[in-house]
């Protein structure tokens, strides 16, 4: 689709604002009552969805010329689906889907050559490195140095573990702790090793859709060639690829799931116990492409009409996603269940979880937005008295990290298979960044 099949959902934004902001019945503090990274700093309608929005109708009818600076708005979101969740609770039809609108307007402006700078770079590092850090293939694998882990392409296995390029270059304790994981779990399971390629999350967020397109196809056709009946990944990002947004290319022939899943399933046939108390107060951030944007899209065909002569409906009743259906019982069922853990919930939880603004190309291009953002989230969960947050998303950790390392924060930051390992009664990889 074009932005122009977008045309009459962007003529019913009412301009509301109510996608700036958690909705009201969800919300437990005025402080931490807003959703949306970008209007919370830069304090302007235009760089809220609703503005987005309107700005998106205005250019697709001319009436204005595309500038810089319209550009510069358009990238300053990391694309985190918060919007889309508040404005679909209050319009329970669905009708105007916002994250759809504002990918096809990213996608219109990289079809017109008019994207950020550092942008342009990351997608000609993902075509000639097939990640976008400019890593060397033959470095993909490091992480796995000393560690005995089979590769699928050589050896059959049940389970693939997906490793993605932010654990494999930047967060490599992720992926150590995950295979340790698997290994003590007596899980057969393998990698890619140096054969695996990005999953072209950054590509498809900053709107290069034939690039994604590319990498999909390719991955799609590797996995099932391979035969496994389970890929897992710890990456938030990738899950939500392979999950959501892989279907729309081609089918994957192996179940696809995230680490905290997998983790429960084994916990529940007794292959994961925990045996040692891990005295801890913790909080846990609900990554965006875990929670809201890894529900699960199910396929539409139809069009849009008015009934009783203005009420406008999909015809037939399109699925309205509203970010119910992601993970979020799995890591915490997992935290629960750690002995001496004690968990506390932040107040901005599952589907109105408050985005670090890593992702969407923002901590690439926009890095003192994702800083802002991180600190903000930082901020609210320290109001919970916890001593340590912990997640498991790699690009979540790599801006958490920095910004807890930049202010000087006491907060700990764990990755959830830290913990589980620790409850298992092994030594964990710590977390640590690499850059």
């Amino acid at each position: 689709m074009g932005l122009e099949e977008y045309k009459s959902q962007m003529e019913r934004c009412s301009r509301c604002s109510l996608c700036k902001w958690v909705p009201i019945m969800q919300v437990k503090n005025w402080r931490f009552a807003q959703n949306c990274p970008s209007i919370l700093k830069y304090n302007f309608h235009s760089y809220s969805a609703g503005g987005k929005i309107i700005a998106a109708l205005g250019l697709l009818e001319n009436r204005f010329e595309l500038t810089d600076e319209f550009v510069d708005i358009v990238y300053r979101c990391s694309m985190d689906g918060a919007c889309g969740v508040s404005c679909k609770n209050i319009m329970s039809t669905g009708i105007i889907d916002s994250m759809e609108i504002l990918h096809e307007l990213r996608v219109k402006l990289f079809k017109d050559g008019r994207i950020p700078k550092r942008h342009k770079d990351l997608i000609n590092d993902v075509e000639k490195y097939d990640n976008p850090y400019k890593e060397p293939k033959e470095k993909r694998s490091q992480w796995a140095e000393g560690l005995d882990i089979k590769e699928v392409t050589k050896e059959k296995a049940e389970v693939l573990y997906y490793v993605g390029c932010t654990a494999a270059y930047r967060t490599p304790s992720n992926a150590k702790n995950t295979a340790r994981i698997l290994e003590l779990a007596g899980v057969d399971f393998g990698t890619l090793g140096e054969n695996e390629i990005c999953c072209a999350s950054t590509p498809y967020k900053i709107g290069a859709t034939g690039l994604f397109e590319k990498y999909a196809r390719k991955n799609i056709k590797t996995f099932n060639d391979l035969d496994v009946k389970t890929i897992v990944t710890q990456c938030a990002g990738c899950y939500h690829m392979l999950k959501v947004e892989y279907p729309k290319i081609g089918k994957i022939n192996a179940e696809v799931l995230h680490i905290s899943e997998y983790i429960t399933r084994l916990m529940e046939k007794g292959k994961i116990k925990f045996t040692k108390e891990v005295p801890l107060k913790v909080t846990w951030h609900d990554p965006c492409h875990l929670g809201r944007l890894g529900e699960p899209s199910i396929p539409w065909e139809g069009k849009m009409v008015k009934a009783f002569g203005q009420a406008l409906l999909f015809d037939p009743p399109k699925k309205v996603k509203y970010g119910l259906g992601g993970v979020y019982e799995p890591p915490r069922n997992i935290l629960r269940n750690i002995p001496g853990l004690d968990f506390v919930e932040m107040m901005r939880i599952r589907e109105y979880s408050f985005c670090c603004a890593a992702g969407g190309g923002v901590r690439a291009a926009y890095p003192e937005l994702a800083r802002f953002a991180g600190a903000e989230r930082i901020e609210e969960a320290k109001t919970t008295g916890a001593e340590a947050l912990v997640t498991c998303c790699p690009f979540c950790e790599l801006n958490f990290g920095e910004t807890i390392e930049e202010k000087k924060e006491k907060i700990k930051l764990y990755d959830l298979t830290e913990l589980v390992l620790q409850a298992m009664g092994e030594k964990s990889y710590k977390l640590e960044i690499e850059r």
